[in-house]
């Protein structure tokens, strides 16, 4: 039996230009996790990221806690395949057309842009984002030039049977990446229906882990977004 721990990215740059850079809260957690891992010398066999520049950074904060204490880490590869879905283009494409017909859109788009601070942005975008995001995974809005969620699904699942098919049994496996593929991952060992995994993308804070026991006919959750290296509230964040 093998073991896949998959990392959620620390926290990116939220409605910054670059969004995909990791905030300095984020390298903050980043960092706190490859402390907290070498410190218990958990070590690992096999290593890959998603290739978004939030999944990169997050795995070379870890790998550098284990450099300063002369321990290994594997040099990660990114892989397509763990990349999040197009959250982003499919906001940016469906938004103007579901400002036009939808009131629930436009009450609320209109409460995050009223929103007085940081904190009050990311919940209300979030609200928004996932009413949006909801309807493209139902079918609803179809935005063109974006990756249906049925496709997104399949991706996501040739990527662990990919990377899982590839190593040795009794090995120690991570994955960096984001909040849909371990939904997916979470819909594969639990059988969850496509809202629930949608609902269950949300729930990962950033920087957590959720860890997995497989073999060639097993795929088993261990447990879910955990998070005790962020013994700080204030490194508790979503987004």
């Amino acid at each position: 039996m093998s073991v896949l721990y998959l990392i959620r990215h620390a926290q990116a740059s939220f409605l910054a230009e670059n969004y995909d850079k990791l905030s300095s809260r984020g390298e903050c957690q980043a960092a706190l996790l490859g402390e907290y891992w070498s410190v218990r010398k958990l070590l690992f066999d096999r290593a890959c990221t998603g290739p978004g520049q939030r999944h990169r950074e997050t795995a070379a904060f870890v790998q550098k806690s284990y450099v300063q204490k002369n321990l290994p880490f594997p040099t990660p590869p990114a892989l397509l395949e763990f990349d999040e879905y197009q959250g982003e283009q499919v906001l940016r494409s469906a938004l103007p057309a579901l400002l036009d017909s939808d009131p629930a859109i436009r009450d609320l788009h209109s409460a995050f842009q009223s929103a007085s601070d940081i904190p009050a942005q990311r919940h209300t975008f979030q609200k928004l984002f996932a009413e949006i995001i909801g309807k493209w995974m139902r079918g609803e809005i179809s935005p063109a030039n974006v990756e249906p969620w049925p496709d997104f699904c399949v991706r996501v699942n040739s990527g662990f049977a990919k990377f899982l098919s590839a190593g040795n049994s009794g090995e120690r496996t991570a994955i960096f990446t984001s909040g849909g593929p371990i939904a997916i991952a979470m819909q594969r060992a639990l059988n969850l229906s496509a809202e629930k995994t949608l609902q269950v993308s949300w729930m990962s804070r950033n920087c957590s882990w959720t860890e997995f026991l497989y073999s060639p006919d097993r795929f088993t959750l261990s447990s879910f977004n955990v998070h005790a290296h962020l013994d700080d509230p204030l490194m508790l964040t979503h987004r």
